[in-house]
């Protein structure tokens, strides 16, 4: 295939979600003062797809730490975090970071992507073994990829097939990194860590938890699954996101059993990329505070996943996991559930269309993401949407939409 045959080939492809008559690619959110209201095409709806699950986003406390970033210290820092790019926030956020986490030291990247991608390609090289659940995110991947290691996939959740695959490999476990996710941001499932890191350390391999979605949500103080678990000084290395629970955009790499810091020099996502802006890093600091006082914004996050959770499996849509901040409703194919991502638009809530090759195993979803900052209305709201689907689509009675089940 030719490099134009290849444009073609991804044209192709947004022809046939153009196809399906909607414009869930890509649509253009008007954001105005709400971390839970927009505008799409002029109409209103609640932003019910955003992965801004403390609301942070419109903080008061975090959008003035960022306005006095850009005022004092201007919009960029032009340089990478090797050159010119290390600004005394930068180091500041790192720290704070660390000590939030406990550990011997974080290193903060532009993106959560890029903290994947830097942290896993230099973590291992030719010569060593990564082993990923088989749903890990594409950031994963294209680390491990960029590694050079031998890579192998072990059923998703699955505890059993990663024991027996590294019971394959055995001497070579000490030279094998395992990766594995917190909470899965297209089915909201949660990982069993607990026995996956009873997994990892019985054949003496090493731990990397990617954190994006469990950050900030989960554990007493918000540091996460782990902390959930009780099991933070199990794993080895931890990744995640401020564009998640912080409101902003960035990443990190840390860990508490080993220093990270040395690593620096050698991370070529970290070394030869621009640092991240002042306010960006001032709006993240304030966002980290606010996650650490955060239980009440927790609580009311959960109060709100519990009750979309509900109100959907009362309507009689198949759902892709337990009650969590991503709730996914599973379709029967990807013309259902393009016409369910209009349905619901229509009535006001904007969620995410998920249709091959983007979804796993080739699923094809509505993905709901719930936020602390909505309303005890909002989600009403929200519920009453999704009955409008089943009315619309399936002319059914609210309390009935079994086609989905």
């Amino acid at each position: 295939m030719s490099l134009l045959q290849k444009l073609d080939a991804a044209r192709d492809f947004q022809d046939q979600l153009g196809q399906l008559g909607v414009n869930a690619i890509g649509a253009t959110i008007d954001v105005t003062g709400s971390a839970t209201e927009g505008k799409i095409e002029g109409k209103r709806v609640i932003l019910a797809g955003t992965n801004n699950y403390l609301g942070l986003t419109f903080d008061p406390a975090c959008i003035e730490a960022a306005a006095q970033a850009v005022r004092t210290h201007g919009t960029g820092t032009t340089g990478s975090r090797l050159a010119n790019g290390t600004y005394a926030g930068h180091a500041a956020l790192e720290r704070e970071l660390s000590a939030f986490l406990g550990t011997r030291s974080a290193i903060a990247f532009t993106t959560g992507y890029v903290a994947n991608v830097g942290a896993i390609s230099t973590l291992a090289g030719p010569g060593d073994v990564i082993m990923l659940d088989a749903d890990s995110h594409a950031s994963i991947y294209e680390g491990a990829k960029l590694s050079g290691a031998e890579i192998y996939r072990f059923r998703h959740n699955d505890p059993a097939d990663l024991d027996k695959r590294l019971r394959r490999l055995g001497d070579r476990c000490a030279r094998t990194l395992v990766i594995v996710e917190s909470l899965y941001s297209m089915l909201g499932d949660v990982a069993p860590l607990d026995q996956f890191c009873e997994v990892v350390k019985r054949h003496g391999a090493f731990l990397l938890l990617d954190d994006a979605h469990s950050f900030g949500i989960m554990g007493e103080t918000g540091r996460g699954l782990a902390e959930a678990l009780g099991i933070e000084d199990e794993i080895d290395f931890v990744t995640g996101t401020f564009s998640k629970s912080l409101g902003s955009v960035g990443g990190f790499f840390a860990s508490r059993k080993h220093d990270v810091a040395p690593l620096r020099s050698q991370i070529r996502a970290y070394m030869f990329t621009a640092s991240s802006t002042p306010s960006v890093i001032a709006s993240t600091r304030a966002a980290l505070k606010r996650v650490a006082q955060g239980q009440a914004l927790r609580s009311q996050l959960w109060k709100n996943c519990q009750r979309v959770h509900e109100g959907l499996t009362s309507l009689g849509f198949k759902l892709g996991a337990a009650p969590s901040p991503v709730i996914a409703s599973l379709m029967d194919s990807p013309e259902q559930a393009a016409a369910a991502w209009q349905a619901l638009l229509d009535a006001g809530v904007y969620v995410n269309l998920v249709v091959p090759p983007g979804a796993p195993k080739n699923l094809s979803l509505l993905r709901c993401s719930l936020s602390a900052a909505h309303t005890d209305e909002q989600v009403e709201q929200i519920i009453e949407g999704y009955a409008a689907v089943a009315q619309r689509l399936f002319d059914q009675p609210r309390a009935a939409a079994s086609a989905y089940a």
